[in-house]
C-alpha cells in the first residue's frame, strides 16, 4: 500500500473511532510500529491528531470515547494533582463511588491507609484496590466494555440502584455553563447520573481541557454538583458562574 494511501485510510479511521493504537495498525496494514509512528507523527504535524503513549486521539465531536489505554497517558500531571486533591475529600469509613474515569484509578492508586467501601464499575479500578486490605470492594456488575474496561448497561444500572454513598467521584467528557455536565458515552453518562443521584457529596474530577464543550449525552446540571475539582485554574467567568451555582471550586496549584 502508497504511503499516502495508508495514511488516508488512518485518517478515516481515527474520524470514526476518535482513538487508533499503534498495535492495531500495525496488524491493519501489515507494516512496522516504526511505519506507524512516522505516519502518526506526520498527521499530528499536519494537525490532525494528537499522539500519545502506544497511539493517537482526536478530540473533535460530541461521540468522542477514546480508549482508556490511551487516556491513561493524556495529562497524567493533571490527573495526578485532582486526585491528591480528591483525597481531602474522603474520610476514613465512607462509602464511595469512583467511576470508570482515568483519574479515578489515580485515586484508588492513592488510597492507601484509610478503611473504606469503595463501589465502581472500573476493572482497572478494581485491579488497583483488590489487594488493599483496608477496601471493602464492591464491584457493579455489567457488560464490558473493552474500550473503556468497564461495566455497563442495564444490569450495571440496575445494580448500581441498590447502593447509596458519602461521596461519588465522576468524570465526563465535557463541562458547559449552557449544557451542564456531558458525555460522549450514553451508557457511562447513565452510570455516572445513578451515582451522582445516590451520594450525598457529588465531586466532578475534570481536567482543564474538559471545560467549554458540550458531549452527546447529558450526566446532570451543576445543582447536583457539590464540588468541581480542576488541574488548572479557570477563566474568572468560571468562578463567578460556580460561585452563584453554589459549587465549591477546587483548583489544585
Amino acid at each position: 500500500m502508497l504511503h499516502i494511501t495508508r495514511k488516508t485510510k488512518i485518517k478515516e479511521l481515527i474520524i470514526e473511532k476518535k482513538s487508533v493504537t499503534v498495535s492495531e495498525l500495525t496488524k491493519l496494514f501489515k507494516v512496522t510500529e516504526e511505519t506507524i509512528r512516522r505516519d502518526l507523527k506526520q498527521l499530528e504535524d499536519e494537525g490532525f491528531l494528537t499522539r500519545t503513549y502506544g497511539g493517537a486521539y482526536i478530540s473533535d465531536g460530541v461521540q468522542n470515547d477514546v480508549d482508556i489505554n490511551l487516556r491513561e497517558f493524556i495529562h497524567v500531571e493533571g490527573k495526578k494533582k485532582i486526585a491528591s486533591k480528591a483525597l481531602s475529600f474522603i474520610k476514613s469509613g465512607d462509602s464511595i463511588f469512583l467511576d470508570a474515569s482515568t483519574t479515578s484509578i489515580v485515586i484508588a492508586s492513592m488510597l492507601t491507609d484509610q478503611k473504606l467501601t469503595v463501589v465502581t464499575n472500573s476493572v482497572k479500578v478494581v485491579t488497583t484496590l483488590m489487594n488493599n486490605q483496608n477496601i471493602n470492594l464492591v464491584v457493579i456488575g455489567g457488560t464490558l466494555s473493552k474500550t473503556s474496561l468497564s461495566n455497563l448497561g442495564r444490569t450495571a444500572e440496575s445494580n448500581l440502584e441498590h447502593y447509596f454513598f458519602d461521596s461519588a467521584f465522576i468524570s465526563c467528557r465535557s463541562v458547559s455553563r449552557q449544557h451542564g455536565i456531558t458525555d460522549s458515552n450514553e451508557q457511562q453518562a447513565g452510570i455516572r447520573k445513578i451515582a451522582a443521584d445516590h451520594a450525598n457529596r457529588v465531586h466532578l474530577i475534570a481536567d482543564y481541557t474538559k471545560f467549554d464543550k458540550t458531549s452527546f449525552a447529558s450526566i446532570c446540571g451543576f445543582e447536583q454538583i457539590n464540588t468541581i475539582i480542576v488541574d488548572e485554574k479557570l477563566e474568572p467567568e468560571w468562578a463567578k458562574f460556580l460561585e452563584e451555582k453554589g459549587v465549591e471550586l477546587a483548583e489544585c496549584e
